[in-house]
């Protein structure tokens, strides 16, 4: 972080940040500049002045350590992020004696409603239940589901397959202890954004075989090719919150032996078979490095007979689902993502 950032409060950024989004269409361009077209894209007027306060104000993500990635994207998340719906209680659940999670019961939900097993980013290095809150009270209040977010362990104390490994553990526990968590177990979802994408699709696949399979698959800007090259990886690589290089640094944290990459628990986009997949919504986003490989999976996932839905916001930048506080875009987002959630789950039960 700049020494701007590490001088001022977060609460004097954030309220610097939402003072910025508050001004005037004319005045916000002067703090931006005209607007910016990347690769026929057009960044959407929020996308362009978060950028531009983050390169003011030194508040990006940082990667210089595991602990100065966590802590970086913890602050990022607290400038961004909204007070999240408070119709909402949460109690802490053990899943077995590693591994905690939240769970998050809309007000007045009825006993039998359908479960969000969610998953949250941060590249498997940061990332935590605090971060992932706000998007995890509005997917429950939204979407009329309860959530279990799951504190997965975290590399490199503990790398690949251990989060894909708890992404499995969590789901198995939603499925046998549904009546508890007050779940339908026949419409029990898994879902996750960035990395936590990733080790949803993973568990999907995982969970094939169960008795209970997964009813639905929310995927935001979602990891799938460990392998992956060329494309928007190139494209985007740098200037748009995450990098090529912190994704690298991010995978050799997590992954860092190339003969796991092929792995499907680490690249679902490359598993044998994706029909055994449930329905599935995936949202990329326009002006993100992993934007193709999100795509190619919905693709897949559509010539293998899997019901798909795939958005790209254009002009948006990985991490959108988080900017719930400041602007209208990341929210707008994510009700297209609750939309879809709600609707496959109301679709299973029918």
């Amino acid at each position: 972080m700049s020494k701007l950032a590490d001088r001022v409060p977060t609460g004097v950024l954030a309220a610097g940040l939402r003072a910025a989004f508050a001004l005037p269409a004319p005045v916000r361009r002067l703090l931006t500049g005209p607007p910016r077209v990347v690769h026929g894209q057009t960044l959407h007027p929020d996308t362009q002045l978060l950028l531009r306060m983050q390169e003011l104000s030194g508040t990006g993500w940082s990667t210089s350590s595991p602990a100065t990635s966590r802590a970086s994207l913890r602050r990022t998340t607290a400038l961004v992020e909204g007070p999240g719906p408070h119709r909402v209680v949460t109690r802490q659940v053990l899943v077995d004696e590693h591994l905690k999670a939240r769970h998050y019961t809309p007000q007045g939900l009825p006993e039998g409603s359908p479960l969000l097993v969610f998953l949250h980013g941060g590249g498997w290095v940061s990332g935590d239940l605090e971060t992932h809150d706000d998007l995890c009270r509005h997917l429950a209040v939204g979407a009329g589901v309860r959530v279990l977010a799951v504190d997965y362990r975290l590399a490199p104390e503990h790398r690949f397959p251990a989060a894909a490994d708890d992404a499995d553990a969590a789901y198995r526990y939603a499925v046998a202890n549904a009546e508890e968590l007050g779940a339908d177990p026949d419409r029990i979802a898994l879902g996750g954004d960035s990395a936590g994408g990733n080790l949803a699709a993973s568990a999907a696949l995982s969970a094939a075989d169960a008795d209970h399979r997964p009813a639905f698959l929310l995927l935001l800007y979602p990891s799938l090719d460990a392998t992956a090259t060329g494309g928007s990886r190139d494209l985007f690589a740098r200037g748009f919150f995450l990098t090529r290089p912190k994704m690298d640094w991010f995978m050799g944290n997590y992954a860092p032996d190339p003969s796991t990459h092929h792995d499907p628990r680490l690249s679902p986009l490359l598993a044998p078979d994706l029909s055994v997949l449930p329905p599935t919504y995936v949202a990329t986003a326009g002006l993100d490095p992993l934007r193709d490989e999100g795509e190619a999976f919905a693709a897949r996932l559509a010539e293998s007979g899997v019901p798909v839905v795939l958005r790209r916001h254009d002009g948006l930048i990985h991490g959108f689902a988080n900017v719930l506080g400041v602007g209208t875009a990341g929210r707008e987002a994510v009700a297209e993502a609750i939309g879809a959630l709600r609707t496959g789950l109301a679709l299973r039960r029918a």
